[in-house]
């Protein structure tokens, strides 16, 4: 009994020693609606929002010229994690596309050995529910949720998922998704509190709003949000430490999009989609570097955790590793991001494309016609609604107002200059030059894509031909619709199908 028990103890400390000893742990990070410069590292003008990044950022390497595809949460998380565009994996918007003709991240990781662990956003990242991850960390021991605003349970959560991992004998691979600053934002008075309260009177206004008392309101509710996935961020960084696996586990950090305020979540400007990627991997990464030449995106992510985990990646992928810049080598190519919008929660299509390089950012918004109306989670903000009073007596706002609300076909922004893209450059002389490569550039990009949108874009002077195609994507998504909510009501679930033809009610929140 005494040889079978040492046999038992010898086999466990083996098992345990064998804990990813041939490649390292993967620890994912995202938060929800934070624009990049609200993190200290990358450039934020209010000081203490983020300590905890900001150290993270200090051990491992910012990329400055990193973005997400998608200006909204369900299609961006699907390109993270499938390598594929949106118009490619079918997961244009807010719903689910069953069955996936594509492997995922769970399914790559997974089939490497990886034990695959998910803790927040589980329908948003995966595209149908149930998928195939080894646990969701949302769920306590007890069958209870964890509270999505509550600091301390990404740490529960984190330290459950290495923990789990190491009983398995294999190497994690977690994606941590925290709430914050999604809204609804912190309050005072929260039974979730924050390390740091930020007011009104101290907050800086993104130069693409406007300074007023109720936006600054606004605004200290979102740095107080951001303070408290900060304080997330480092709870899960406690749990990494406190396991003894930081030195082997590659950390990945960024925001799915931009700040829940008009003109950047849902939307594809400048700070709609630039992120604040940061990658902390001991021993290959060199604390402090910084990346600030080359683009990379989030179609990009796939590819490059398989290389960094030293597997194959899957054929169909739309995205390149952007590894080799963890070892401070030159990628060439990395000059330019194509970015794509679909629809909103609701189903409400506006496709909009854009390309952006280093100087510019150019837009087509094949669904402006001057009457039609943006629809977006951002209108539901106490900054859309002090738009709309302002409107009515500053000329200036009702400009801007009628931007957001209606925009324009095309739009040219010089991004060097000008990030917030507040001067539209498509109509000036002096920038035709920009505008005609920038519509090559997007043309090869939607072509290369195999895009739908393309045959809108080249319509662009046929405001005839651009409306029978967003009307012909909208009513396929209607009527996609209505055919999963008859497929529900029989008990079954039919939905499934490629881009535009795969479109479902969305039952959550952008």
């Amino acid at each position: 009994m005494r040889f079978l028990c040492s046999l038992i103890a010898l086999a466990a400390s083996v098992a345990v020693h064998s804990f990813a000893a041939d490649r390292p742990h993967l620890l994912l990070i995202t938060v929800d609606d934070m624009s990049a410069d609200s993190i200290g590292a990358f450039g934020c003008a209010l000081p203490e929002t983020s300590p905890h990044v900001d150290r993270l950022a200090a051990e491992g390497m910012c990329f400055r010229r990193a973005h997400v595809q998608v200006g909204n949460c369900y299609p961006s998380r699907n390109v993270m994690w499938s390598g594929l565009h949106s118009h490619n994996s079918g997961v244009e918007g807010f719903y689910q596309v069953r069955p996936a003709n594509f492997p995922h991240l769970v399914d790559v990781m997974r089939g490497a050995g990886y034990y695959v662990a998910i803790r927040g956003k589980v329908s948003h990242s995966s595209p149908y529910q149930p998928y195939a991850w080894d646990d969701d960390l949302t769920i306590r021991e007890d069958g209870t949720k964890e509270h999505i605003k509550d600091v301390e349970s990404y740490y529960r959560s984190t330290k459950r998922g290495i923990q789990k991992a190491r009983a398995a004998g294999k190497p994690f691979c977690l994606n941590i998704n925290i709430s914050d600053p999604h809204k609804p934002f912190w309050e005072p008075g929260d039974t979730h509190p924050a390390s740091r309260e930020f007011t009104a009177d101290e907050v800086p206004v993104p130069g693409f709003l406007f300074d007023d008392p109720a936006v600054r309101e606004e605004l200290a509710l979102y740095y107080t949000s951001v303070r408290r996935a900060d304080d997330a961020v480092g709870a899960i960084l406690r749990a990494l430490d406190e396991s003894g696996e930081s030195g082997n586990t590659f950390v990945m950090f960024l925001s799915d999009h931009g700040m829940p305020l008009p003109f950047a979540k849902t939307q594809l400007y400048h700070h709609s989609t630039h992120t604040p990627l940061v990658v902390r991997w001991p021993g290959r990464v060199e604390p402090g570097s910084d990346d600030a030449v080359h683009f990379v995106s989030a179609v990009d992510f796939l590819p490059t955790l398989c290389e960094v985990a030293g597997i194959a990646a899957p054929e169909r992928l739309d995205g390149t590793s952007f590894a080799p810049l963890l070892n401070g080598d030159e990628q060439p190519g990395r000059t330019a991001v194509f970015k794509v919008y679909n629809e909103n929660s609701g189903g409400n299509r506006h496709p909009i494309r854009g390309i952006q390089t280093a100087d510019y950012l150019y837009l087509i918004n094949p669904w402006s016609d001057g009457t039609d109306r943006f629809r977006t989670a951002t209108q539901g903000t106490a900054t859309y609604r002090r738009m709309v009073q302002l409107a009515e007596t500053d000329a200036e706002i009702a400009e801007r107002l009628a931007l957001l609300d209606h925009r324009v076909v095309e739009e040219l922004y010089h991004v060097g200059d000008d990030p917030d893209c507040l001067v539209n450059l498509a109509t000036d002389p002096a920038h035709s030059a920009a505008l005609s490569t920038l519509r090559n550039r997007l043309q090869e990009a939607m072509k290369e894509t195999g895009d739908h949108a393309l045959e809108a874009f080249l319509a662009r002077d046929d405001p005839a031909a651009m409306r029978a195609y967003v009307d012909a994507v909208q009513a396929e998504s209607d009527e996609r619709r209505k055919a999963r909510r008859k497929n529900r009501s029989k008990g079954k679930d039919k939905s499934g199908g490629k881009a535009r033809n795969a479109k479902a009610k969305a039952t959550v929140s952008d």
